[in-house]
């Protein structure tokens, strides 16, 4: 059996490894010494935002940020290779869909508009004024603006997506299938309940101080590397570090930071974890519901002795409502439930709450491993259930703090990219720009899909993003696509959504982050991000764009809107050649934006504040809200195990990649080599199957609504993960994920808990 693939994990996330794969990356470019020197303004006051997490920078500004995954993000976007029209010119797109993820965007950045001619099946070049009045004639023909969809990538700055809301409510509709709908939607919707803002309450600085900080459901070695650092440190100076993750991760068990000079020489690294859970997909909100239920023992025990308090009760009194409540609930909940459904044992729960009683400042972050499950908006409930126990939110070291995924995947939501707007801001946009808004509340992704699926939906356009290879159901999304009037696909690489053309298509090649924005006067511009920490801050591209007939993403909405919706409400030519206006206008109707062009030119921004980080509630009560909510009847491991040879799945992304982009065929982290058609799943599983390492196998989803899903040809890795649960990548995993399975409230796909069985494959 072929288990070529299937080599050694890296000793320690960091180190000498990500320096090696930084040097492979910036040569696979081509331009390994220009875009070194790149790197050198990534995060830095004048220099631009990387592209790739939205970790936070420090408010101080003392430390220099960038690391191993920002490398393989600026490689991949200052590429010296050129998708040009000859490009598309060698193979139709049908040939071009063959391809891999990776092969397909290997062929680097895209240097013209191109439109889809159906006769030859090929992308042909266009002109820009064509490509908008074309792609206007068309919205405007439609007989209703909802049957438009306008999605929104994680990637687009402040002003492109403040422009792009802006746009598509002149033109009519709310219809804003949004990125975040699929990744952090169950964090927003649990903490605006919980305690009145969808944000994190923390700023970085805050980790500096923490005690103790629990770490669920995230895997920071690989979606956020620049997390290590700062949990490191906190190591190094004694916080203790308690991780939450079905999956052995091995940047949350060692570290070994490439800009410590005096580590990498001694070929050190640093433990991370104190203590390290691996629960069953689905069992967070049990495991997290035990050390609430530890903490409220802690604290009889603590009373009968007449010892300190272990709750804080002047909290609990002065700021929370419902607690009584909750306290019902968590005594209500037995440990047997909690066993089962976490997969940890009590003495492991305990072990964990100890920490926690013991700390004085506790942070807790959370990722898509809370956030794409059924359960997920009453987990993240839970977690801050947890959190109000011990004041933990609103003080120095403690809070919460969801980590999202894309660079400015928050900031879009700020400025408006949402498809179920507060009235409050459509009656300042309204009055602000003297136009009738629509009200209607508009499609989110899944509801999206659904109507371009049974033909309600006619248009699609996406800024930024691969909306066909991130989103669940593939099978279905493509079809989807296919049988639109209109696809238009604003990008700077070729990737498969666009190889699913509607009746008519276009491509539009933007500007990356890295790059050069001039005006009309030879001005360069500078866009904004906001990151994790609500930190709002510059970016002033810094290379020569890849091809002269790039247009930055805001020139780009304004050429649509122009050619759409016309200029009587706005001037968008005047805004695309001057982002100080859109940020006046994003000042005029935004809280928190006063003064934004003085402030966003200081070294490292400002920060956007955050009521419930001063302890103000805008929750119905008036106060935090604790939820209580009874634990999940059945969670997907607890199905799974009641039929013979069902597993429970969940996708996340290879060491390699971000999101759907593919930057290579290694996982060295997991220790998988130059192949990602894998599942990852415990030794004793495989024995119990008759099954072996490299194994092959067809994947096949157990949703109950009669689709046949298939995931052909994939091996097994075994690894160290909770029986039953196994692991693959997306997006190749995707086509498993059901339209018809996502998160209550949350309407996210819920990747992390897919039921699936298993076919033998013949061995080639």
């Amino acid at each position: 059996m072929d288990t070529k693939f299937i080599g050694k994990k890296s000793a320690a996330a960091g180190g000498w490894g990500a320096l090696k794969s930084c040097g492979k990356r910036l040569l696979q470019s081509g331009m390994p010494i220009s875009g070194a020197r790149t790197m050198l303004k990534a995060n830095q006051p004048d220099g631009f935002d990387c592209p790739g997490c939205a970790w936070g920078d420090p408010e101080h500004g003392s430390s220099f940020e960038f690391c191993e995954n920002g490398v393989k993000a600026v490689a991949w976007e200052a590429t010296e290779k050129r998708a040009t029209p000859a490009f598309f010119a060698e193979k139709t797109v049908s040939q071009l869909r063959q391809l891999t993820d990776y092969e397909l965007e290997l062929n680097g950045r895209l240097t013209r508009p191109m439109r889809y001619d159906a006769a030859s099946d090929r992308y042909l070049p266009v002109a820009w004024e064509d490509a908008f009045a074309e792609i206007g004639s068309i919205l405007t023909g439609l007989d209703n603006p909802n049957r438009a969809e306008f999605y929104t990538s994680g990637r687009a700055s402040n002003e492109a997506a403040f422009l792009y809301q802006l746009f598509v409510r002149v033109y009519g509709t709310n219809n804003f299938p949004d990125c975040s709908n699929m990744c952090h939607e169950a964090s927003g919707i649990a903490m605006r309940q919980a305690v009145g803002v969808g944000k994190g309450t923390v700023l970085l600085e805050d980790f500096e101080e923490a005690d103790a900080i629990f770490v669920i459901g995230q895997n920071p070695g690989t979606n956020h590397p620049r997390m290590l650092g700062d949990l490191r440190r906190a190591a190094i100076r004694g916080a203790r570090v308690v991780v939450f993750n079905p999956i052995r991760e091995r940047g949350l068990e060692r570290f070994s930071d490439p800009q410590d000079k005096v580590e990498m020489l001694r070929g050190g690294s640093t433990d991370i974890a104190s203590l390290y859970l691996q629960p069953q997909l689905g069992g967070d909100m049990a495991a997290v519901r035990g050390m609430a239920k530890a903490a409220l023992a802690a604290e009889d025990a603590a009373v009968a002795a007449g010892l300190p308090s272990v709750l804080d009760h002047a909290f609990l009194a002065e700021h929370c409502a419902g607690f009584a409540e909750y306290r019902a609930a968590v005594e209500a909940t037995n440990w047997a439930d909690i066993e089962d459904q976490s997969g940890l044992s009590r003495q492991e729960i305990e072990r964990a709450a100890d920490v926690y009683i013991n700390a004085e400042r506790v942070i807790c972050t959370w990722a898509m491993g809370v956030t794409q499950h059924l359960h997920s908006v009453a987990t993240i409930r839970e977690i801050a259930n947890f959190m109000f126990l011990r004041g933990n939110i609103g003080r120095p070291g403690a809070g919460l703090c969801p980590v999202r995924g894309h660079s400015n995947v928050q900031g879009d939501r700020t400025v408006g990219i949402n498809e179920k707007p507060s009235d409050d801001f459509l009656d300042v946009l309204e009055k602000h720009f003297r136009f009738t808004v629509p009200r209607e509340h508009g499609h989110n992704v899944l509801a999206a899909i659904g109507a371009m699926l049974d033909g309600s939906a006619e248009a699609f356009i996406g800024l930024g993003g691969n909306f066909a290879r991130a989103t669940p159901d593939s099978a279905l999304v493509e079809k989807a696509l296919r049988r639109l009037k209109l696809t238009v696909h604003i990008a700077t690489k070729p990737n498969h959504s666009h190889l699913m053309p509607g009746e008519t298509a276009f491509i539009l090649p933007c500007l990356g982050r890295t790059e050069v924005d001039l005006n009309a006067a030879g001005n360069s511009q500078l866009i904004s991000v906001e990151d994790s920490m609500s930190m709002v801050h510059g970016s002033a591209g810094i290379n020569r764009p890849a091809s002269s007939h790039l247009l930055s993403e805001v020139a780009i909405i304004a050429g649509i809107a122009q050619a759409t919706v016309g200029s009587a409400v706005v001037d968008w030519a005047e805004l695309a050649d001057d982002h100080d206006r859109i940020r006046d206008h994003i000042e005029a109707t935004i809280p928190g934006f006063e003064n934004y062009n003085t402030r966003l030119r200081k070294p490292r921004g400002f920060h956007l504040r955050n009521t419930a980080a001063h302890r103000e509630w805008d929750t119905p009560a008036g106060k935090a809200s604790f939820s209580s909510e009874a634990l999940p009847d059945e969670t997907v491991h607890q199905r799974a195990r009641k039929g013979e040879g069902r597993f429970a799945l969940q996708t996340f992304r290879s060491h390699d990649q971000y999101n759907t982009t593919v930057y290579g065929l290694d996982d060295r982290y997991r220790g998988v080599y130059g192949e990602r058609q894998v599942i990852f799943i415990h030794p004793a599983d495989l024995e119990a199957m008759n099954a072996k390492a490299g194994d092959r196998v067809d994947v096949v989803g157990e949703h109950d609504d009669g689709i046949e899903r298939i995931a052909e040809n994939f091996r097994f890795v075994p690894y160290d993960i909770p029986r039953g649960s196994i692991a693959g990548y997306y997006p190749e995993l995707n086509v498993l994920v059901p339209l018809g399975s996502a998160g209550r409230e949350s309407d996210t796909p819920t990747s992390k808990s897919i039921m699936v069985s298993f076919r033998r494959r013949k061995t080639a």
